[in-house]
């Protein structure tokens, strides 16, 4: 079952996430200007309707940020997709984010593989071999069904979830005020716009 993503006026961090959600449904050749207003809600327009809106997004993305995607893992990022009722540039910007397309990733903390699973997380995800590629984009399209499931459709705070856990998004009920778990989500969010190109 597809996830219905949900949008709503919320801190900086978690509406860049949500408005590059917004953006995906303009034309593919759209500036987005971008407005902090005074109470630190930042709000994104393809026509700005007031002074200080600043460009955000111009076009396109450039051709040197396509390129350093990988299609190789491609078919296999599908699969999981329609498994799971997620979107396949979605899932293919986490994996980009989390591990640059490398099956054999080991990150400073020990998560493993091309989606970066902990290896206490393992057997709840079925996955035998992280380093097997099927078995760790499926185990982590599971994954963030289950964490789009448990923020109700709410890509930003799903994100943030995968990337901080689940319980501390929870405590926050936003993205918590962690600046690595801010830019994973930005980051994660603006190839997601890059993919769907």
């Amino acid at each position: 079952m597809a996830h219905r993503i949900l949008i709503q006026a919320i801190p900086r961090s978690m509406v860049i996430a949500g408005a590059l959600v917004l953006i995906t449904a303009l034309p593919a050749r759209t500036d987005i200007y971008k407005y902090i207003d005074e109470n630190g809600v930042l709000h994104f327009t393809n026509v700005p309707t007031r002074s200080g809106f600043r460009l955000y997004i111009h076009e396109r993305p450039s051709k040197k940020l396509r390129q350093r995607s990988s299609n190789r893992y491609d078919s296999l990022i599908r699969q999981a997709a329609d498994r799971y009722g997620l979107s396949f540039s979605l899932l293919k910007a986490l994996i980009k984010v989390e591990s640059d397309f490398n099956p054999r990733a080991v990150s400073k903390a020990g998560a493993l593989g091309l989606m970066q699973i902990m290896p206490e997380n393992l057997k709840e995800f079925r996955i035998d071999n992280p380093f097997d590629p099927w078995e760790n984009i499926r185990g982590g399209a599971w994954y963030l069904n289950q964490l789009l499931d448990r923020f109700e459709g709410r890509l930003p705070l799903a994100l943030a979830a995968y990337n901080a856990g689940p319980n501390l998004v929870a405590r926050y009920q936003k993205s918590p005020p962690i600046r690595e778990t801010q830019d994973y989500v930005e980051k994660v969010m603006k190839y997601y716009y890059v993919f769907q190109d």
